[in-house]
C-alpha cells in the first residue's frame, strides 16, 4: 500500500505542539485592522489550540 500523502492546506494551517496538541492562528487580524481595537488586535495574536472536535478531522488530515 502506497504511503499517505498528508494534506498540504492542514499542514500550512496546524502546528503539533510537544505534548501533542494542535495549534493554529487566530482568524480575523489578516486585513481591515485600522478599525479595530488594539486591544482586539493584541487579543487574536498569539495561536488559540484547536478545539477537540475539530482536532480529531486534523489530526486524521495531518497522518497523526
Amino acid at each position: 500500500m502506497p504511503k499517505m500523502k498528508t494534506h498540504s492546506g492542514a499542514k500550512k494551517r496546524f502546528k503539533v505542539t510537544g505534548t501533542g496538541k494542535l495549534v493554529h492562528r487566530q482568524a480575523g487580524k489578516r486585513h481591515l485592522n485600522e478599525h479595530k481595537s488594539s486591544r482586539r488586535t493584541r487579543r487574536l495574536m498569539p495561536d488559540a489550540t484547536l478545539q477537540p472536535a475539530d482536532e480529531r478531522k486534523a489530526k486524521k488530515l495531518l497522518g497523526l
